[in-house]
């Protein structure tokens, strides 16, 4: 479990500094002030690899550099597998890298990240850690599993043509075939991250969709009761079926290795995630954080689990009040103010709606109003405090105001009340 994360002249600040909730971290912010980033560097402080690094297909997950000519620092702090680790890596700018401590690097346990462009990264204590040779601590295995969007469907090839992974879908195809504990643990998955009961992603019978493919390709049942390959649904649903997947893989992985190494299975996981919300409908965005915390609990009852994801939606927020604790949970936000990025640790006030998270710290909008039912509303308002408005100015604006806001709007009803008091409106 990541505990402190601290950079000093790293990415688009000065300075960022995190103490992290141990169950659920949220980050918000607007574009391209350095939520990705920030997982990107959670990502490296566990695993010491940068995504890219490994996967040169990547388009996310590059190396992070120095903001200025400073001296750049990248500090953290985690429960390493017996013990709390504490780390300081400075850059190298002639090695154009980051310093490491030398020898075998603490082990933080099962580490997942769901990258914002559908591809992904495991790194695994069981499969990607260093081992011990003629007394010797040697990185002898694959230093991460990391997928680009296309691999994590059609799988991913080591150095010499070998499978490191089959892939999405010839391993739902086997696994539905085997009819074994992966595939009932997928169909679980699947239910868990469903956006309703009525709504459920169901398994179907698998299919050919061409002549020229000879695999055999997965099915979700739709609510409309057809079968549909899952190359043919929808972006949301590819996010989802993609994640359960992810999940029950690299967790049967994890243990398969575990038993062939007599090891015990790993007692924690982190789990980043980039933009939770990303292709999904409302429907979908309002269930899915408290359903990926289920669907871990559903994975192992022997780990604990750490969330962290990035956000930029109010419905995410929202859905996670019900359920949010300040004595294990966090949310940080990043803010622009005088030229500056500037990340804080905030308090968790619950807002009981989307509305209200839209005007809240988190997303700094003024109203919930389209743009321009904004500047007519500020207009109206600045009318009303003018000393002496034509009775003119006012009907022309109430037409407008009645033309544009809905009959509940609370700006509307305030309006007419004023209007009323003062007389101005007949």
């Amino acid at each position: 479990m990541l505990k402190h994360l601290k950079m000093t002249n790293v990415g688009p600040a000065p300075e960022m500094d995190l103490v992290l909730g141990k169950r659920l971290n949220l980050l918000t912010g607007d574009n391209g002030l350095g939520k990705s980033f920030l997982l990107d560097i959670v990502w490296w402080a566990l695993t010491r690899k940068w995504p890219a690094e490994l996967n040169k297909k990547l388009t996310t997950g590059k190396k992070a550099l120095p903001n200025s000519d400073k001296e750049a620092t990248i500090s953290f702090s985690f429960t390493s597998k017996s013990k709390e680790e504490t780390y300081e890596s400075n850059f190298l700018r002639k090695e154009q890298s980051w310093t490491g401590r030398p020898g075998r690097p603490a082990n933080p346990g099962l580490v997942l990240y769901a990258m914002s462009d559908g591809s992904f990264a495991v790194w695994d204590p069981n499969r990607n850690y260093w081992v011990t040779k003629d007394n010797v601590d040697v990185q002898e295995r694959v230093p991460a599993y990391v997928f680009s969007q296309k691999e994590v469907w059609d799988g991913l090839e080591d150095e010499s043509g070998g499978w490191l992974c089959n892939g999405l879908i010839r391993d739902w195809a086997g696994w539905q075939k085997e009819r074994g504990t992966p595939f009932k643990q997928l169909k679980q998955v699947l239910e868990v991250l469903s956006p309703s009961q009525t709504e459920k992603l169901e398994p179907g019978a698998l299919t050919r969709i061409s002549l020229d493919d000879v695999r055999d390709i997965p099915t979700i049942r739709m609510p409309y009761q057809q079968e549909v390959p899952v190359v043919h649904v929808s972006s949301g649903m590819r996010r989802i079926i993609a994640l359960a997947y992810f999940l029950v893989w690299a967790w049967e992985e994890h243990k398969q290795a575990a038993k062939q190494l007599g090891e015990k299975a790993t007692h924690q996981i982190t789990f980043l995630i980039d933009e939770i919300e990303s292709h999904l409908h409302p429907s979908w965005q309002r269930s899915i954080v408290p359903a990926l915390l289920s669907v871990m609990e559903k994975l192992t009852k022997t780990a604990e689990v750490q969330l962290i994801t990035a956000t930029h939606s109010p419905l995410i927020m929202a859905s996670v009040e019900p359920l949010f604790d300040e004595a294990q949970d966090a949310w940080f936000d990043i803010d622009f103010e005088r030229k500056k990025v500037v990340l804080r640790r905030r308090d968790f006030e619950k807002h009981g709606g989307v509305e209200n998270w839209l005007v809240s710290d988190a997303f700094d909008l003024k109203s919930s109003r389209p743009l321009e039912y904004e500047h007519l509303v500020e207009k109206a308002a600045a009318l009303l405090n003018k000393d002496n408005p034509s009775s003119k100015q006012i009907k022309e604006m109430n037409e407008k105001l009645v033309q544009a806001l809905g009959p509940r709007d609370d700006f509307l009803f305030r309006w007419r009340a004023i209007c009323e008091k003062k007389e101005l409106l007949e």
